[in-house]
C-alpha cells in the first residue's frame, strides 16, 4: 500500500509539473518583454505584452483543465496501469484541474511584476501567500476536511 500511495502523490505531481512548465515559460517571456518595453519607454506596449500573456496562459490551462476532465479516468495511464491509481488520479481530478488553472495565471503576474522591477514586493507576495494561505489551507484540507491522500 505505501508504494501505491507514493506512486499516486507522484503522479498527481508530474501532472501538474508539466502543465506548470507552460506559466514558468509566459513568467520568463513575459518579465523580459516587459522591462525591455518600459527601459525603452514603451508602457503601451509593456501593457499589451501583459494581457496577451495573461490571455494565452490562461487559455492554455482552460484547455488543459478541459482535457483533463474529459479524459479524467484515461490520462494517468501516462503514468501507471494500476487501477488503484488511475481511480484516484480520477478523485482527484477536480482539484487537480482547479490548482492548474490557478497556476496558470500566477507565474504570468510574477513575472510582470519582476519585469516592472518589484522583484521585492513579488517574494513578499509569494511568501504571503504560500505561507500565509496555502499552509494554513492545506493543514484545513487535510487534517480538517480529510481531503488528503489516503493511506488504506
Amino acid at each position: 500500500m505505501v508504494e501505491e500511495n507514493r506512486w499516486r502523490r507522484r503522479d498527481y505531481m508530474n501532472i501538474n509539473s508539466w502543465e506548470m512548465m507552460i506559466p514558468l515559460a509566459f513568467f520568463a517571456a513575459t518579465g523580459v518583454r516587459v522591462a525591455n518595453e518600459l527601459g525603452a519607454g514603451r508602457g503601451k506596449a509593456a501593457k499589451f505584452a501583459t494581457a496577451i500573456s495573461v490571455i494565452y496562459s490562461t487559455l492554455i490551462g482552460l484547455i488543459v483543465c478541459v482535457l483533463i476532465m474529459i479524459y479524467q479516468d484515461k490520462f494517468a495511464l501516462f503514468f501507471s496501469s494500476n487501477f488503484d491509481v488511475l481511480k484516484f488520479v480520477k478523485k482527484i481530478s477536480y482539484l487537480l484541474t482547479l490548482t492548474i488553472l490557478l497556476n496558470s495565471v500566477q507565474p504570468v503576474l510574477s513575472g510582470v511584476a519582476v519585469g516592472s522591477g518589484w522583484q521585492l514586493k513579488v517574494a513578499y507576495i509569494n511568501l504571503g501567500c504560500y505561507y500565509l494561505v496555502g499552509v494554513p489551507l492545506g493543514i484545513l484540507m487535510s487534517m480538517v476536511l480529510h481531503t488528503g491522500l489516503e493511506t488504506d
